[in-house]
């Protein structure tokens, strides 16, 4: 498989083939390095190689790797399941988090992020696939769920996030990654104040080049850089 750095360098080139490929430019589409159960010094050589954005998945460890890197040389996005409990920890270490599906969960980061004085950036997770193993709102309530957030003075809605179901083929998931890009765009023409619905996170390393075809700006991505969890 190569080094870290060729896998990173291998991920970045076909990143930049697939949204080329489609006419976009390669800067539209931002890697996600997901690091869950990653070591530190796996993620140092991975930032050292270039990665700017770190992907957590469970409060307690990113807190551990936080402390660990210098502090501002990358940005941290949670994209694992948030309990409201957790958001305090959450608000203060994550620049975005990806995964909020609920009016309770949104007021919950609204009233922490008001505490430190922070504006704090989310993405909506949309059950897309309907999927009753997975988090996420419904898609069919999610316009009016946008509405409700978009209410709170501490958060912004950059836009909509989804885990589809998982298939063998990545074609076979392209459907979701459709569906999720039309619900962006109905949204974003509500023109709803404090969401501007410019990011859509979907693609991992299994189907990530169908999810940037679709319109994917976010694309979480960890097997193919730093190898299978064991």
């Amino acid at each position: 498989m190569g080094s870290l750095k060729d896998r990173l360098v291998h991920v970045q080139d076909r990143i930049r083939k697939a949204a080329e490929a489609c006419g976009r430019a390669s800067e539209s589409v931002k890697l996600v390095a997901v690091t869950k159960t990653k070591p530190i010094g796996m993620i140092q050589e991975a930032v050292e190689a270039g990665v700017s954005i770190l992907g957590e998945n469970y409060i307690q460890e990113a807190r551990d790797k936080f402390n660990g890197l210098p502090s501002g040389t990358v940005s941290w996005h949670f994209i694992g399941h948030l309990q409201r409990n957790k958001a305090k920890y959450a608000v203060k270490l994550f620049d975005l988090i990806h995964s909020v599906d609920s009016l309770k969960l949104a007021r919950e980061i609204d009233e922490q992020a008001k505490k430190i004085h922070k504006i704090q950036k989310i993405l909506i997770q949309v059950n897309i696939g309907e999927d009753p193993a997975k988090f996420g709102t419904a898609a069919k309530e999610t316009l009016e769920l946008v509405r409700r957030i978009s209410r709170c003075e501490n958060l912004s809605i950059k836009g909509l996030m989804t885990i589809p179901p998982i298939f063998d083929a990545p074609q076979r998931v392209r459907p979701s990654f459709v569906a999720l890009a039309n619900l962006q765009q109905d949204i974003r023409s509500e023109n709803i104040p404090a969401a501007s619905m410019e990011e859509l996170s979907m693609g991992m390393t299994g189907d990530f080049e169908t999810a940037i075809e679709c319109g994917a700006t976010l694309v979480r991505i960890g097997t193919a850089i730093f190898g299978r969890r064991v």
